[in-house]
């Protein structure tokens, strides 16, 4: 039943990011206005397309990166659930699992259904002016790998292997 903790963060992460896709760019016709402001500066909803991973970092228009990303994304996912599978994870392991999951197969459904991300966040404060957009599925994978990496379990208990080294 743990690995139902699993299943269930990745499903709620990817449904809450696809709805609010929908509701932002097509409820609210993001996608026509390009901008609205919620409470600027700090949150404002910018339409983008992003045919590249965080940041546009490697954007391109071709068809075959389209796909090389959907099959890195899907190998992200398959390396966590195997990684955890030799864990014993507990349960805020799965759950970082499944947002990661959740957040990575929310961007894959955006590929095959638009060929490219939506994201619609701006977050600016200070006087900083950040140009940059996100979505939510942004928001679930990097929860969810911060939590793998806060929750992994070690507790400080040395194992054998993690043990002093003879350094001669």
């Amino acid at each position: 039943m743990r690995w139902g903790l699993l299943i269930w963060s990745a499903i709620a992460a990817l449904l809450v990011d696809q709805v609010s896709k929908y509701w932002v760019v097509h409820g609210l016709e993001l996608a026509r206005k390009r901008a609205i402001d919620v409470y600027p500066p700090l949150l404002n909803f910018r339409y983008g397309e992003n045919r590249g991973i965080n940041f546009g970092l490697f954007d391109s228009e071709t068809d075959a990166m389209r796909w090389v990303l959907i099959v890195f994304s899907l190998a992200v996912i398959a390396a966590v659930l195997m990684w955890l599978r030799r864990q014993q994870p507990r349960w805020p392991l799965l759950v970082s699992g499944g947002l990661l999951a959740g957040g990575a197969l929310g961007n894959v459904v955006d590929r095959l259904w638009y060929g490219y991300v939506l994201d619609f966040l701006n977050m600016s404060c200070c006087g900083f002016d950040n140009p940059f957009v996100f979505n939510l599925a942004d928001v679930f994978i990097f929860a969810g790998a911060a939590g793998l990496l806060l929750f992994e379990g070690r507790n400080g208990v040395k194992t054998p292997r993690d043990g002093p080294r003879d350094m001669r």
